[in-house]
């Protein structure tokens, strides 16, 4: 068996999966590695399942959100079966526990009556930023794909908006120096493979859109109507301004598109579309997420099942 440190072995693990992983994927492996696995388990030749339960409990100590702590650990678990593969360690079986999490808070949505004044705002002050507020609260898009979205990314003939891109700031991983905690805004894949999607536009929507197209130059980013685009985090500020200057309560950015899909369940879409149209991996996160049946809905099931068998 050869000898290496888990240090050596997370190094060696991270250059072959830059090959596989998007540049935004691999910057997000790195950071965590640097920051939180060689730290902690860097100097050992062997991780067991104690060492990392014990991480578990130290960090939750430290306040480390629980869905950062198990990311944390599926990427040590990777490192390990790469070791494993390569003879650098034993196989140890795992079973690893986490603290029951809190009831899920409620989801931050706009009440009906906030999206109208935000979308009648809009309507009666065009700007091309508040045009990606609209087609958010239209589309459910995620805000790294609006910032993203160029002219010639809408099809007004057919009616439709393609997904197929987000745009994001990273840290900039530099060979020579992994240290290094400069960034870098990219243009990226989507979130997943469903992430690349077809979203039809409302005839509100595709109205002021097709009369923004007159102007325009295809190429360009919808938000800025340039050829530089507006980065989220920016976007997100400007968000969060024109909510103060309207008097609504705020909601994060993220809400919009949280609103969006419950607005599409209260209508009565199917499931399937739903998550379809949100580019969720699998039906399962968009029933996780949005679906929730309040105490009427099962009073009026539990009646309706009462009545079949009378």
């Amino acid at each position: 068996m050869v000898k290496k440190n888990l240090a050596e072995i997370a190094k060696n693990w991270i250059e072959i999966k830059k090959e596989y992983v998007k540049t935004s994927t691999y910057s997000a492996y790195w950071l965590l590695i640097k920051n939180h696995i060689i730290p902690y388990f860097g100097f050992l030749h062997q991780i067991e399942e104690n060492h990392i339960q014990q991480f578990v409990l130290d960090t939750i100590k430290k306040g480390l959100k629980l869905k950062t702590i198990r990311d944390i650990v599926i990427i040590l678990k990777m490192i390990i079966k790469f070791a494993v593969k390569n003879n650098y360690f034993e196989y140890r079986e795992m079973n690893i526990k986490y603290p029951t999490e809190k009831e899920n808070k409620n989801l931050e949505i706009l009440s009906r009556g906030d999206e109208k004044i935000i979308l009648n705002y809009i309507e009666n002050n065009f700007t091309f930023k508040n045009l990606g507020i609209y087609i958010c609260l239209l589309t459910g898009l995620r805000i790294g794909e609006v910032c993203a979205l160029t002219w010639n990314d809408i099809d007004i003939e057919k009616g439709v908006i393609f997904v197929s891109k987000t745009l994001q700031r990273i840290y900039s991983i530099d060979d020579n120096n992994k240290n290094s905690k400069q960034t870098r805004l990219i243009i990226d894949k989507p979130k997943t493979k469903n992430s690349y999607r077809e979203i039809p536009l409302s005839y509100e929507l595709l109205r002021i859109i097709k009369l923004a197209m007159k102007i325009v130059n295809k190429s360009y980013y919808v938000l800025t109507n340039k050829e530089k685009p507006i980065e989220p985090r920016t976007y997100r500020n400007y968000y969060k301004r024109l909510i103060k200057k309207l008097g609504l309560s705020y909601i994060k950015f993220h809400g919009l598109r949280h609103s969006f899909a419950t607005r599409c369940i209260e209508s009565n879409g199917d499931y399937k579309t739903v998550s379809v149209l949100l580019g969720h991996a699998n039906i399962t996160t968009t029933l996780n997420l949005y679906v929730h049946p309040n105490l009427e809905q099962k009073r009026k099931l539990i009646n309706k099942m009462f009545k079949s068998i009378k």
